[in-house]
């Protein structure tokens, strides 16, 4: 059945891949596998007449009022999912489309029993109170028997109205007013990100993932009870946070010991951020470095989602183990004296991301389960001619979604979601090698100009001169020729 899908009006390109990926959790592809839309796990969609892609009103086919219900009531992005009785380009024409909607899916919703409550919300211009409750008179036509009830109705029926405003505004052309009268099947928690905003979080970190955004990468990542969630760059906890309010388990781990073990004290750490909300505790926080990871031989496939935001060197450098921090007269091998474990800070080397991604996806491809999820930020730098996009492949996964995020003119991250389809085998473990080899060769330019391949993409000795742990002289200022990386 076809709903009216009401967004709200920011992160454009993320609005569907978490409709899909929320439509798959709840069940939207379990059945009539022999649709080439169902076996790729997308839905289809369709636009108001005369409305620009951009626009927070699309159309959306569902399998049932059930599915819309709980995608709409857990998606971030979805202002409202609605029963559309009628749509116009006047309130003539709205009048006769409502008149015309079957009266068996009508009745049931006007019975005297029941209560209701009739919303107007506008796009692209505000109506006065008066204004409102005159279009709400306007709609007498409707035989509503209930009772009106503003705080705690029964349904919820919203009038909806774009204008004809052009593009001047900066918002998504519109040609022609429209105007939709619907039935609220559900909407996002408005409580949800006022409730977890960082600025009331409890243990903060530079890098800190925003709320919104973690919430989204859980969503793509289809965090739920009963999974086990892993994010092998954890910082202070926030991405692991929206899949533990989800009910997912979870597990972190960081290369920075300070972090995981510390934070800024016993009431100041990425487990109060955790108790903070009353949310289940991580069964596990390591020091571990995702070049060398720490999983014994043979475990495998335990993770069924790995979320993260790798570093790429725009604001803090990617580390490994590695350097040459040693103690006065020691020599290599170093083992750390049992008299100074306690406070020893492991050393660490420059970390580029071509080699932190390649070790993420080997990493994915070893430890999710078969149609497990790997979410993960992936820096681009941005042209108007620019080629083909190129992200990292991995012949175990499947890319089902890039949700580009531009965060100035000069440069943007893409969310990947990505989807294991292969079983890892010592010949996948090869091919992700030699792929591995080919992406990196692809994009070693460097030596053009000092700009964000240099400081991000380049093997970390071929750069160590122009930048000191993510840190990059005025020389070196990342220029962004924009190139899809």
């Amino acid at each position: 059945m076809w709903y009216l899908c009401v967004f709200y009006h920011r992160l454009l390109d993320y609005r569907k891949p978490e409709v899909e990926s929320l439509a798959e959790l709840f069940g939207a592809f379990d059945s009539d596998q022999g649709d080439p839309q169902i076996q790729n796990h997308c839905l289809e969609w369709r636009l108001p007449l005369h409305h620009h892609p951009d626009s927070p009103f699309h159309f959306v086919n569902l399998p049932s009022e059930d599915v819309a219900r709980k995608v709409a009531n857990r998606s971030i992005l979805v202002k409202g999912m609605y029963e559309l009785w009628g749509e116009g380009s006047s309130y003539e024409e709205l009048e006769d489309s409502i008149r015309s909607y079957p009266e068996d899916r009508k009745l049931p919703f006007l019975d005297s029993g029941s209560t209701f409550k009739i919303n107007v919300d506008t796009f692209g211009k505000v109506l006065s109170l008066e204004d409102q409750n005159q279009r709400i008179q306007g709609l007498s036509y409707i035989p509503f028997k209930g009772r009106v009830n503003l705080k705690n109705s029964d349904n919820k029926f919203w009038l909806m109205e774009t204008d004809d405003y052009g593009s001047n505004n900066g918002l998504p052309p519109i040609v022609h007013r429209r105007i939709f009268f619907g039935r609220e099947i559900g909407g996002a928690d408005r409580k949800l990100m006022p409730t977890y905003q960082l600025k009331s979080r409890t243990y903060l970190g530079p890098t800190a993932m925003d709320a919104e955004m973690a919430f989204l990468m859980a969503n793509q990542g289809l965090a739920t009870p009963g999974k086990l969630v892993y994010d092998p760059f954890v910082g202070t906890g926030s991405v692991l946070v929206a899949a533990a309010h989800f009910g997912a388990m979870t597990m972190g781990a960081d290369i920075d010991i300070r972090v995981v073990r510390d934070g800024r004290g016993p009431d100041h750490n990425v487990w109060s951020n955790f108790k903070q909300y009353g949310l289940q505790m991580p069964i596990a926080l390591l020091r571990a470095d995702n070049n060398l990871p720490p999983w014994r031989p043979g475990l495998k496939e335990i993770f069924d989602a790995i979320i993260c935001d790798p570093p790429y060197g725009v604001r803090a450098g990617g580390r490994k183990s590695g350097g040459r921090k040693l103690l006065k007269g020691a020599v290599s091998p170093y083992t750390v004296p049992d008299e100074k474990r306690t406070d020893h800070i492991p050393s660490t080397a420059p970390y580029c991301l071509v080699e932190c991604v390649h070790d993420l996806l080997d990493l994915a491809a070893r430890m999710l389960v078969m149609g497990g999820r790997l979410v993960f930020f992936y820096p681009v730098l941005r042209e108007d001619d620019s080629a083909e996009n190129h992200f990292p492949e991995h012949p175990c996964f499947k890319l089902i979604s890039s949700s580009e995020q531009i965060l100035s003119s000069r440069y943007s991250r893409v969310l990947l979601t990505m989807v294991k389809t292969g079983t890892y085998t010592e010949e996948v473990a090869e091919a992700a090698r030699l792929k591995h080899i080919e992406f990196k060769e692809n994009h070693l330019k460097w030596l053009e100009d000092g700009n964000l391949h240099s400081a991000v993409f380049s093997p970390a000795d071929a750069h160590s001169a122009a930048a000191v742990d993510g840190k990059f002289s005025k020389e070196t200022k990342p220029k962004y020729r924009g190139k899809y990386v």
